[in-house]
């Protein structure tokens, strides 16, 4: 197989790529779920692209990665993930979560401050090395 595709639940992680394209994404969202931001951001080479078509949002860059990260967490509280499904192949990773929170502060998220939110979050991470080269975050809300 040439590209071989293999989920969280272990199949065909005995390839090295694709356990260092799992295990990089998965580190990823634990710092980000310590909100050690620059630690999460690690992760990424240097030339990351970041982006979230739905809030027409794209960054080049680490640093603006990780200002964006912080106006993104300052917004939320009482954040719980709810992984759905995650697999990977030697270049990619998709990621599908289901995140709830409380939205607390401004941001471009289209629902009003003190929501409670439910959000669809779907992921593809392009990946490079062992490391996130551009992380497209499909965001689909909704107040419950």
């Amino acid at each position: 197989m040439d590209n071989p595709i293999a989920g969280a639940t272990g199949e065909h992680t005995e390839d090295p790529v694709i356990k260092a394209n799992l295990a990089a994404v998965e580190a990823h969202f634990h710092d980000e779920g310590l909100n050690e931001v620059e630690k999460a951001c690690e992760l990424y080479t240097d030339d990351i692209v970041w982006e979230a078509p739905a809030r027409n949002l794209r960054f080049v860059n680490k640093q603006d990665v990780v200002d964006n990260y912080r106006e993104m967490f300052a917004s939320m509280k009482d954040v719980e993930f709810r992984n759905l499904q995650r697999f990977a192949t030697h270049d990619r990773v998709v990621d599908d979560s289901i995140v709830r929170y409380k939205l607390v502060g401004a941001n471009s998220v289209p629902l009003p401050i003190g929501s409670q939110v439910e959000m669809r979050l779907v992921h593809i991470f392009e990946m490079r090395e062992g490391k996130i080269a551009k992380e497209i975050a499909f965001e689909m809300w909704q107040a419950v």
